[in-house]
């Protein structure tokens, strides 16, 4: 669907927003403050603080339900990432033509700003909390956004930032058009969100390269130089930005990578730093500081000033968080682990015999990836979920003592504890959304910490 530039930006017109979480309410105060006859619609109750938020600016809304009237009578549609293309309120938009952006979208008409920009299926939180670390210890004007921090909106409403570093979802991604990366990064990709992309791999790759999208030969693209997928992919885009590749290890055509324990960048200005002396630990990670690495280096950010930022970063929460030694048994937090390729690295950091927690709403896994490293690193499997169905038919069969929770965390880590012998480790890593039990992956990690922290 194309989508016509707005050439006056300012001219009276009717915007409607659907979703009122952070993105929603925060585009609706936006268009509000641009001069947009604006309307806010949530299929399900809006939290108090965005009603509030939507009632100091006299913002309409409506909860538990939409108006199709009001909401067809828009001139555009700004879309929550989590409303799914076939919802049938967004098929009646688009056959009559309605366009429909994300809030990143909206946000990126207002801002002269430079825009990092990270996606993949694996890292995108810890990559994008990490440069905006670099970038704000080196001083400069930066704000978060996308995923995590403020709405992007919001901080255009009101702020002025001379860099935004912004985490992008596949979902934000299917509704940018016109928007512009200076720099995107793209992590890896590996299958998630398969029931969003009707099982169609390919159609999930090709929204992760929308990141790519405008981008000039003044831009620069960072990519994980030894992801298959992303290298097939290259060609088939007609990119124009220039190339950093990064890897594990010395190649061919990579201008980020290990050696002899360092981690060295070769452009656009050479860096290098000891990996003992990396806040974040694991492959995974070092690809993470790596990316955030070439990131500052070409934001102009100086040598000394990246090197003491990667190494006071503190991580960030769900993500290997350890929580806890409990009479030996170490208990790690790992809920933002919503998909198998990120319980691969999990497991793969892992050094002791770990019980793994896994468990929740399926998004079309398959589970064949973490088998070698189940048989391997698990002394024992915990199915947290309302329908296991799928886990035991997958791992069974490996014949590891498996216990199935129904119920709720209090209840899984009581048993993980109870499976854990000393010296081995809980992990909470689920490979699966949380909506079944929990409100969100956020929700399904707090209560883990606190399930454990009274054991």
């Amino acid at each position: 669907m194309t989508i016509p530039e707005r050439t006056a930006p300012n001219q009276p017109a009717r915007i409607v927003i659907l979703g009122a979480g952070e993105s929603g309410a925060g585009a609706a105060v936006l268009a509000h403050v641009k001069g947009f006859d604006t309307f806010v619609s949530d299929s399900s109750a809006i939290k108090e603080p965005y009603k509030a938020q939507l009632g100091a600016y006299h913002i309409p809304w409506e909860e538990n339900g939409h108006t199709e009237a009001l909401i067809l009578s828009a001139d555009e549609v700004i879309k929550s990432p989590g409303i799914p293309e076939e919802a049938p309120l967004i098929q009646k938009l688009k056959a009559q033509g309605t366009p429909i952006i994300s809030e990143i979208e909206f946000a990126g008409r207002y801002t002269r700003a430079k825009m990092i920009c990270i996606t993949g299926s694996n890292g995108k939180t810890t990559t994008t909390s990490l440069i905006y670390h670099i970038l704000q210890s080196a001083g400069l004007n930066v704000g978060l956004a996308g995923n995590i921090g403020k709405s992007l909106a919001l901080q255009v409403a009101f702020e002025t930032h001379d860099y935004y570093v912004i985490e992008l979802s596949s979902f934000q991604l299917d509704n940018m058009y016109h928007f512009h990366a200076n720099i995107a990064v793209l992590l890896n990709i590996t299958p998630d969100h398969m029931d969003r992309y009707d099982h169609n791999m390919q159609k999930y790759v090709e929204a992760k390269f929308r990141i790519t999208q405008n981008q000039t030969p003044d831009d620069a693209f960072i990519f994980w130089n030894d992801d298959p997928i992303i290298r097939r992919e290259l060609s088939k885009h007609g990119l124009k930005a220039h190339l950093y590749p990064f890897a594990a290890v010395k190649e061919e055509g990579a201008i980020a990578y290990a050696a002899d324990d360092e981690i060295i960048i070769n452009t656009p200005i050479a860096f290098n730093m000891e990996q003992e002396e990396l806040a974040l630990r694991g492959t995974h990670n070092l690809y993470n500081s790596l990316a955030a690495g070439i990131s500052a280096n070409l934001a102009g950010v100086g040598k000394e000033e990246i090197r003491r930022a990667l190494s006071d970063f503190e991580g960030v929460p769900h993500r290997l968080e350890q929580v806890a030694t409990v009479r030996g048994i170490d208990f790690i937090n790992d809920s933002k682990a919503t998909n198998v390729n990120s319980c691969w690295y999990a497991l793969q950091s892992m050094k002791s015999k770990v019980v793994l927690i896994l468990g929740g709403t399926d998004k079309g896994n398959d589970y064949s990836e973490i088998e070698a490293l189940v048989r391997e690193k698990c002394s024992a499997l915990l199915f947290l979920g309302v329908d296991n169905t799928k886990l035991h038919q997958f791992f069974d069969p490996m014949g590891l003592p498996t216990v199935e929770v129904t119920t709720g965390m209090r209840e899984a880590v009581q048993a993980a504890y109870g499976l854990a012998k000393r010296g081995e480790t809980v992990l909470l890593s689920p490979c699966c959304a949380s909506f079944d039990l929990f409100r969100n992956y956020e929700d399904r990690g707090d209560q883990f910490k606190k399930y454990v922290r009274e054991l």
